[in-house]
């Protein structure tokens, strides 16, 4: 029986469906699943968190080569599913639960340090889960995830081009990410519409790159990322201008400009060291601001 045809029966005969809303694809290819399990490589005492069970495909590679697995899984169809065959090997402890809601830090707790993920996601939520991990990328060593293309390219994007944007800088300000293989769509059912990339996103170590940007505040940096490209064809000035940062616009143009910036620059055109210029000048600017020391600009430094 070919693979997908077995999925099919399996699934059929327990009562299961792919659901739509969830947006579920099982891979369906056993060399696929463990070329990823692979390429991964989970060293043997570690404890991985796999997000998306499935009908077990990565996790039983997982299992064979890790200490312990975590699989969080949203479907109670398939939680049941795996409870009543009791099909998991036993090094696996299945949790019924939405990985956007689950607490990571207990997650930590659990897993006994910064977790170590393997996820192949729906692509509807890949997107919220990519931004989570950057919320908690304290709690996370490393993730492996399976996301559609072209969300794999926006997050190593380069600027000036289309792909380039708030995932691009954000990821590229504390992580690094490698592009591990594809996944045609013919390896899933039901099979997608697009292809599929299979990354590592690596929070630690900081990546090299950070070592020659001088230290910025985070919650500035994400600030201004998400106000320039939520306004992408504005000039930065006008961008940061409708988003209120600083009220006075010549202020505003006046700590552009001391970042070693153009005001008419679009956001799209500035690299990862050029948002950290502006966000270490707009956080000592709005910090002088704070305790009433802005008498004129040239308190702020570059």
């Amino acid at each position: 029986m070919a693979p997908g045809q077995q999925i099919r029966t399996t699934l059929r005969s327990s009562g299961l469906a792919p659901h739509k809303k969830l947006g579920q694809n099982f891979l369906v290819h056993r060399h696929t699943a463990e070329r990823i399990v692979e390429l991964a490589a989970p060293a043997k005492d570690d404890v991985i968190v796999e997000v998306g069970v499935g009908l077990g495909a990565l996790t039983n590679p997982i299992a064979a080569r890790a200490a312990e697995v975590i699989g969080i899984e949203t479907d109670s169809g398939l939680v049941q599913f795996h409870r009543d065959q009791n099909d998991l090997p036993a090094n696996v402890t299945l949790i019924h639960a939405d990985i956007l809601k689950i607490s990571l830090e207990q997650l930590v707790e659990r897993s006994g340090g910064p977790l170590k993920i393997i996820a192949n996601l729906p692509y509807s939520v890949s997107s919220p889960f990519l931004f989570r991990l950057l919320d908690h990328r304290a709690l996370v060593d490393w993730a492996v995830v399976m996301l559609q293309k072209e969300v794999a390219l926006r997050l190593t994007a380069e600027p000036g081009t289309r792909e380039y944007g708030i995932p691009s800088v954000l990821f590229a300000a504390c992580a690094a990410i490698e592009s591990l293989m594809p996944v045609k769509p013919e390896e899933f059912h039901p099979r997608p519409r697009v292809d599929s990339q299979v990354i590592r996103i690596r929070f630690r170590p900081p990546p090299e790159r950070l070592a020659h940007i001088p230290p910025f505040d985070w919650n500035m940096m994400k600030k201004i990322v998400h106000t320039c490209f939520a306004r992408r064809r504005k000039t930065l000035l006008n961008g940061l201008a409708a988003a209120g940062l600083i009220a006075d616009r010549n202020l505003l143009k006046a700590v552009i400009e001391r970042a070693g910036l153009s005001p008419t620059i679009r956001a799209e055109q500035l690299s990862l060291e050029q948002f950290a210029d502006l966000a270490r000048c707009m956080e000592e600017y709005t910090g002088k601001a704070a305790t009433g020391s802005t008498g004129n600009l040239n308190h702020i430094s570059t």
